[in-house]
């Protein structure tokens, strides 16, 4: 009880020094999981939150570069036999806003919405205007005819004689704006009038954008991440369906990508992106492929296509699968979309058919040789917030254009992939406040945990080896003490008995 009384403030600093190593044992291993649980927690959609404001309405202005392959020499091309001489007029330059809307939080966890999207020409940014004046292949035509080179040779006579009659040739004199956004085609006009109600087209017109500039009618949901942050922002349902019905496998079929803009959290350079769009009818997987630095500091790491992903089956034969037509597939670097663009033959490539073969490219003039920092697309991701910092999505769109010598109109039109139009869409930053909060988000964590976990290992560290030393030393004097009475009570008892003796040995001499 003494020795207890005695030492109890150092038993008591002992104790302290032994909870700050154990709470530096605890930071060490779990002040990480403890920071996602909060960076999880902030970043699941929820209504009110910051990242719902962000995701249902972004802070920024994503923009469509669109450069347009003029053809020149379209009537030699069709007289002469001569290779496409292609001018490449461009960019014309689109901003976006970018907006949810009819948003519906549903009972398992996910969200259901429709996409508004609103583009405004950039006179400023464009290289032209929407009336520049551009001579293209004619798309409704040169898809009629090329689906029509099975069909019965009558069948193909009467469409001759209805182009005639219509006079519809394999060119068109069109506006940029035209091209985009929609103009009255007769071929478009006749089917509207004589084609059964259920196997009509959606549009009235033509426009490689037609439709898009509105909300659109696809009814999205995606997975909010509240209850499983492993499926934020990844596609639940995409017009009630989990699946497309196009393709051959269920792997290909999948929906379960995401928009782009947004990722689960928490990525490595092992993980695999898959984001969904709906021109592309399939997932887009994208592989790390380095990191980078954008503004303000903030690290992140870059996603891409691999290089086959768009390669022919006896180079990728994973590809097979989007081939459900058998044996011609697309050719290498091409993907064919026809089967949910109203079976037109629409290829899509990277631009300038890059990652494709040559013997495209040299099919044409006038397209330069693919340059991997202006054609391939990208996706910059935050890692651990999996938020999107700047994004490239680039791609080409092609008419597979077949030959059909019973149409005299498309007789000399040789079997060619011809392109039409590149484009480049996306953001180059993010706004400088989200920049700035994602960097502290995601520098200060690690930094708080270096500090913290030095200092409380140092500090109790400290304080328990001067615990330890000063209860030692006071130990050690006790014992030293205690020695040295016991040293003296036996020399005083050894001197009183002396003193007795000698008056013992006295008393008995007298």
């Amino acid at each position: 009880m003494f020795v207890g009384r005695r030492h109890w403030k150092l038993w008591f600093v002992i104790a302290f020094a032994l909870g700050l190593l154990v709470l530096g044992v605890l930071v060490t291993f779990g002040f990480t999981t403890l920071v996602r649980a909060v960076i999880n927690h902030q970043v699941a959609l929820r209504k009110g939150g910051q990242s719902f404001g962000w995701w249902s309405k972004p802070p920024v202005e994503p923009i469509i570069r669109i450069f347009v392959y003029n053809v020149t020499n379209a009537d030699e091309f069709l007289n002469n036999g001569t290779k496409p001489v292609l001018d490449e007029l461009g960019p014309y330059v689109y901003v976006q806003t970018w907006e949810k809307v009819n948003i519906v939080e549903n009972p398992n966890g996910t969200i259901s919405y429709n996409q508004k999207r609103v583009y405004i020409f950039d006179e400023e940014q464009s290289e032209g205007t929407e009336d520049d004046v551009v001579i293209v292949p004619n798309i409704p035509m040169l898809s009629a005819t090329s689906q029509s080179k099975h069909a019965a040779r009558f069948l193909r006579l009467a469409m001759a004689s209805i182009m005639d009659i219509l006079k519809i040739k394999p060119f068109v004199e069109v506006s940029v704006g035209q091209l985009l956004w929609g103009y009255e085609d007769p071929l478009l006009k006749l089917a509207k009038d004589v084609v059964p109600k259920e196997q009509k087209l959606p549009y009235e017109e033509f426009g490689l954008m037609y439709g898009k500039n509105s909300t659109s009618k696809d009814r999205v949901t995606i997975w909010s991440g509240v209850d499983d942050i492993t499926k934020y922002g990844i596609i639940d349902k995409y017009n009630g369906r989990s699946h497309q019905t196009h393709w051959l496998s269920e792997q290909c079929n999948r929906l379960n990508g995401t928009d782009g803009s947004i990722f689960p959290p928490h990525i490595t350079k092992n993980t695999t992106l898959h984001v969904y769009e709906k021109d592309l009818c399939r997932l887009l997987p994208l592989s790390f492929e380095k990191e980078v630095t954008v503004r303000n500091g903030v690290q992140g790491y870059r996603f891409s296509p691999a290089p086959d992903v768009f390669a022919s089956v006896d180079i990728n034969k994973d590809n097979m699968c989007y081939c459900p037509a058998g044996p011609p597939c697309a050719p290498n670097g091409m993907f064919n979309v026809s089967l949910c663009q109203y079976d037109s033959p629409i290829l899509l490539s990277f631009p300038h058919f890059y990652l494709a073969d040559q013997s495209l490219r040299n099919a044409v003039e006038g397209i330069s040789p693919p340059e991997k920092e202006k054609h391939q697309l990208f996706i910059d991701v935050q890692p651990e917030m999996g938020t999107a910092l700047r994004a490239r999505a680039r791609i080409q769109i092609n008419l597979a254009v077949s030959q059909v010598v019973d149409i005299k109109q498309v007789a000399n039109f040789p079997d060619i992939v011809f392109p039409i139009l590149w484009f480049e869409e996306g953001i180059d930053s993010l706004p400088d406040p989200i920049l700035d909060l994602m960097k502290v988000a995601t520098t200060v964590p690690p930094k708080a945990k270096f500090v913290l976990t030095i200092a409380l290992f140092a500090i109790g560290g400290f304080l328990f080896v001067i615990a330890v030393f000063c209860l030692v030393r006071k130990s050690h004097r006790q014992s030293t003490l205690h020695l040295e009475g016991s040293n003296y009570l036996a020399t005083a008892s050894i001197d009183q008995a002396k003193k007795k003796a000698k008056l013992e040995n006295g008393s008995h001499t007298n």
